[in-house]
């Protein structure tokens, strides 16, 4: 899978690298700025044709030395170029200077931009903080906000140039271990000064970082691509591995090969609500059975039963009544995985459907929904039942009443950096819960009690936000219910099913309702050569 990491670890791939002597840090910074101008021409090749005019902005430390590198070679390519320097450049970092001295061009102070300038150039180059920033950036609040004029605020994303706005390495204020704006509070946004800019076009070093793909970095970064500076490895030892981007790899485990029958893929059940509220269950079980669950029966209520019986062909149907039932249809060790909370309705009779499904520790367990909100009073009820072979599926809110402390801390303004994230709540919460967890978004996060994460993000041209439509949840928890009965772990099945659902949503496009997803699989499939 592709890998995403932190700021911290890519100056210790940078350190590495120079410490190797493989590479020095100058001709680093000079990589970096010729991947910004290529990355520039690539996306807007019309730009690379003829002279242009771009002014490029210019902070005090080595984000600044990308930036007079980028001002040097589009001078270098024929275009009129102005640079503007945040800082004394007496204090900038060693090549950073030698790149200011390089240009031996006039270079202003950054406060003498106004207005008008900026958008009288074709390019703006945002080279003022890079992924090293840690503390809110001062005084630039309005330069920042006329880098947001033209801003989709109902999106948000900024709207089409000129000028394009281009970012290196991360829009100046956003923190790139969490995607938050440093400083930027409920009252900043109310007085309508921005704490970062925004960007059509980001161009990151060596890997995408964190920041790019949680949070707020998505709509700030505009478009984000990767431009190589020529160093390879990972972070050393001594920090964490780098998470990991789910991707078409994680979709290798589950092809079902010749020679086998139904009975080697698994039996999946999923919990039904009363009459009115089995379309949830419905939805569940036609995805497990769509990703390749052998066999899949919904348990259901009398009340449900001839609601469920019209509605279901392939997936079997069984009569079960409260936790004695489930406990009892459960004493068959065929059924190896299950689906619990969509539709059930919250309260204690939930809850002790929760307790007899969560009895055998050898059953993969999924709990959604009201098998989750149904805890909200007492969330330490719930994880001392669970066990390594479960997973909670829950979206911001059902995040926020089982784990309302980390919630908090996560929900929070980002003072300094790196600020907590996502990733970090995610994990926390896996680790509390002894389980792997799902958290759910346009940046699902999951991560399991050991430690190992991984995002899935529906961000960029992956974007699918026609998913925010009822019972989208209900498929992914149907979805992953399959792919536990088919024998992958509970990590692997939740990476699986959440980037198959993106990917089926893709493939359906605007107008999707959740019906359509299960539906969309064979397509899918299809596609991968599977």
């Amino acid at each position: 899978m592709a890998e995403l990491i932190t700021a911290a670890q890519m100056r210790a791939i940078e350190a590495e690298a120079i410490a190797s002597g493989r590479v020095t840090g100058l001709e680093l910074m000079e990589r970096a700025g010729r991947g910004v101008v290529e990355a520039i021409f690539e996306e807007w090749p019309e730009l690379a044709a003829t002279s242009r005019r771009a002014v490029v902005l210019c902070g005090p430390g080595n984000n600044g030395g990308d930036g007079f590198v980028v001002a040097r070679l589009l001078k270098e390519w024929g275009w009129e170029v102005e640079a503007y320097l945040y800082g004394d450049p007496d204090k900038l970092p060693p090549d950073a200077r030698v790149n200011y001295e390089r240009w031996n061009s006039p270079t202003r102070s950054l406060f003498d931009v106004n207005d008008a300038e900026i958008f009288d150039f074709d390019v703006v180059v945002d080279a003022l903080f890079g992924t090293g920033l840690v503390r809110p950036v001062q005084n630039l609040s309005n330069l920042f906000g006329t880098l947001r004029m033209g801003m989709d605020t109902a999106s948000p994303t900024i709207l089409e140039g000129p000028p394009f706005i281009v970012a290196v390495d991360a829009p100046s204020g956003l923190d790139m271990d969490s995607g938050k704006v440093l400083g930027e509070t409920d009252a900043g946004l109310e007085t309508g000064l921005p704490s970062s800019a925004v960007a059509h076009l980001t161009v990151a070093f060596h890997s995408m970082k964190h920041g790019h793909i949680l949070a707020e970095g998505p709509s700030r970064c505009g478009k984000a691509v990767v431009a190589s500076i020529g160093i390879e490895g990972r972070p050393p030892g001594q920090l964490e591995a780098p998470i990991e981007l789910a991707d078409v790899d994680c979709v290798a485990g589950i092809v079902k090969r010749s020679g086998h029958h139904k009975y080697n893929h698994g039996h999946a059940v999923v919990l039904s609500g009363a009459m009115g509220r089995s379309g949830a269950a419905r939805l569940a079980a036609r995805a497990a059975l769509r990703v390749g669950a052998g066999l899949v029966t919904v348990a259901a209520p009398g009340s449900a039963m001839m609601e469920c019986a019209t509605q279901l062909t392939a997936i079997m149907l069984r009569k079960c009544k409260g936790a004695e039932g489930l406990a009892t249809l459960l004493e068959d060790k065929r059924l190896n995985a299950l689906c619990l909370g969509p539709g059930l309705g919250v309260g204690q009779e939930t809850r002790d459907l929760v307790g007899a499904a969560l009895a055998d520790p050898a059953r993969g367990v999924v709990l959604d929904a009201d098998a989750l909100t149904s805890f909200a009073d007492d969330p330490n009820a719930l994880f001392s039942m669970l066990h390594p072979k479960v997973v909670l599926t829950p979206h911001a809110g059902e995040f926020a009443r089982l784990f309302p402390d980390i919630a908090d801390k996560l929900n929070a303004p980002a003072t300094t950096g790196p600020a907590y994230s996502k990733v970090d709540a995610t994990r926390a919460a896996a680790e509390r819960a002894g389980c792997v967890v799902l958290f759910k978004g346009p940046d699902t996060v999951i991560a399991d009690p050991n430690g190992a994460f991984a995002i899935n993000a529906a961000v960029y041209d992956r974007a699918a936000p026609w998913l925010a439509t009822a019972g989208s949840g209900d498929v992914l928890a149907g979805l992953i219910t399959g792919l536990i009965a088919r024998g992958l772990s509970p990590m692997q099945a939740s990476e699986t099913a959440a980037w198959l659902h993106v990917e089926a949503a893709r493939a359906f496009g605007p107008g999707l309702i959740a019906e359509d997803l299960p539906e969309m699989l064979p397509q899918v499939f299809r596609d991968l050569g599977l």
